[in-house]
């Protein structure tokens, strides 16, 4: 057996050891993308005690986008001289009767970047022509493209734009604790995102909450050990904001990107797919930057067709109320070939997880 596999069932071993005091079955939720990808490619859900319940939460920023933005970016390809600019995972998702990928084939021009200055750079090369970037992510994303649009504002770009869809995660935490629907013990905080926002902004939840919240890495030991320290807290009784990925993550996070997000963005309520309206729980462009804005350079509203696809459960799945494989078109009529819901298409969608390591 080599290092790795030790230490893994070292971990395992000592998670088990938690375990056994636990008076009853505790839930834990990720709330992020790449560690329900990780939790199913580990296979981590068939290994670890009974009494622990892995829970999929809102992590996927592609998923929790609600249908009607993804139908305001069709929209939007459709307008003459108007190229749309979207990371890849956007390609595929169904808006409600088109998606990007389609438009593209019938002549709209949509095109793939890999990171926003990539958008920028298209802006300079077709002056003619108004480029607007789809703005989806969480704390990850959005300061990078912040960043991008200082850059464009300062060089004068006129024909620079971004679809506001950014969100930030510690509302939906909140707004999942406090769902009677639900009962979570603990979450397994985002690594990259903490990364931007450190530790500091999960105090408000563990204080208010009482509930272990322990921001964990990706490798299937930062898993079992983050499980490991949730399950420790609540066998003391606490609950309180703890960093396993220490080697990426401080209490302070990273500053410079806080600044920039906060210079150029302001915080609004959004909606989520699945969930509904959460109180500040979104960015959008702030003043000096509204020039930027897509929805006020185009007025764009929200498209009167718009509607969630018939018998998909993408909403239940994102807030925990049930597995990927409790969905009826799981595996049937939705697939990584043919999806439904923005759940099944996303890289780090929870229902394109099940499917690839959990059917």
């Amino acid at each position: 057996m080599n290092y790795m596999k030790k230490q893994n069932k070292s971990l395992l071993d000592a998670v088990f050891a938690e375990a056994a005091v636990l008076k009853r079955q505790i839930n834990i939720m990720e709330v992020c993308g790449t560690h329900t990808m990780a939790i199913s490619r580990h296979g981590l859900r068939r290994i670890l005690p009974c009494k622990i319940n892995l829970i999929s939460g809102p992590g996927c920023p592609v998923c929790v986008t609600p249908i009607d933005e993804i139908d305001k970016a069709i929209e939007l390809a459709k307008i003459q001289n108007v190229i749309i600019a979207t990371f890849g995972d956007m390609m595929r998702v169904p808006g409600t009767k088109s998606t990007l990928s389609k438009q593209k084939s019938v002549g709209r021009d949509i095109r793939i970047v890999y990171s926003a200055f990539d958008a920028l750079a298209l802006a300079k090369k077709n002056m003619d022509k108004n480029v607007v970037l789809l703005g989806i992510g969480f704390e990850t994303t959005s300061p990078t493209i912040a960043l991008t649009i200082v850059e464009a504002a300062k060089r004068k770009t006129k024909n620079f734009f971004v679809l506001p869809e950014f969100k930030v995660v510690i509302p939906p935490m909140e707004a999942l604790l406090s769902d009677k629907d639900i009962r979570l013990d603990g979450f397994l905080a985002p690594g990259h995102v903490s990364a931007i926002i450190g530790a500091k902004p999960y105090k408000y939840i563990t204080d208010k909450y009482k509930v272990p919240c322990v921001i964990s890495g990706f490798e299937a030991e930062d898993v079992l050990q983050s499980i490991m320290m949730i399950i420790r807290q609540f066998n003391h009784n606490e609950g309180k904001v703890e960093i396993q990925y220490k080697r990426v993550v401080t209490y302070k996070g990273n500053l410079r990107a806080q600044q920039i997000m906060k210079k150029v963005y302001k915080t609004v309520d959004s909606n989520w797919r699945g969930i509904g309206i959460i109180h500040d729980s979104g960015l959008a462009l702030s003043e000096k930057y509204r020039d930027f804005d897509a929805t006020k350079k185009f007025n764009l509203k929200t498209p009167k067709y718009s509607k969630e696809p018939l018998g998909c459960r993408c909403g239940d799945v994102l807030k925990g109320y049930m597995t990927p494989k409790q969905c009826p078109l799981f595996s049937k009529k939705c697939t990584p070939a043919s999806p439904v819901g923005a759940c099944m298409v996303s890289s780090e969608g929870t229902c394109a997880a099940y499917y690839k390591y959990d059917i």
